[in-house]
């Protein structure tokens, strides 16, 4: 049963690393004001606020379908110090005032 399980239980544990948090947050913030530009841009040239409205929504939509998922290519640089599904450390231990612990 743990076979079949782990690999929903990874896909919904959402890991990512500090890398792909930092390229989401460049995508979300990229995103979002190109379709603000674009809402903005035709909503003024058609003279209509709903359109404006429908084109921000839309935008927002596919922003959060491109950042909010774990995709793979925001996880391509895990931290080196973890071991990969255990939750442990490597063998060293973490080494606090010259010490380890």
């Amino acid at each position: 049963m743990d076979d079949i399980l782990a690999p929903l239980q990874d896909l919904f544990e959402a890991q990512i690393d500090f890398e792909g948090q930092r390229i989401a947050e460049n995508l979300c913030t990229t995103l979002i004001s190109i379709f603000a530009a674009i809402a903005f841009t035709t909503g003024y040239y058609y003279q209509d606020v709903h359109f404006t409205l429908w084109i921000g929504l839309a935008g927002t939509l596919i922003t959060a379908l491109v950042v909010v998922p774990p995709w793979p290519m925001y996880n391509r640089h895990p931290e080196p110090w973890l071991i990969p599904g255990s939750g442990g450390l490597r063998k060293g231990g973490i080494v606090v005032d010259g010490g380890k612990r």
